[in-house]
């Protein structure tokens, strides 16, 4: 299990004032929902070379 895991499901587990939290069902982490965006462009980017 070295391989990264790329969220492929993730769900809404918490939302603050301005913040929304998403867990990432295969591998459980937590993190804010604008980071997940930013890996996704991220990923995009980096497959556009």
């Amino acid at each position: 299990m070295n391989q990264k895991c790329r969220h492929p499901r993730v769900q809404i587990v918490a939302r603050e004032e301005d913040s929304e939290f998403v867990e990432c069902l295969e591998c459980r982490e937590v993190f804010e929902s604008s980071e997940f965006k930013d890996m996704a462009i991220e990923e995009s980017a980096s497959g556009e070379v």
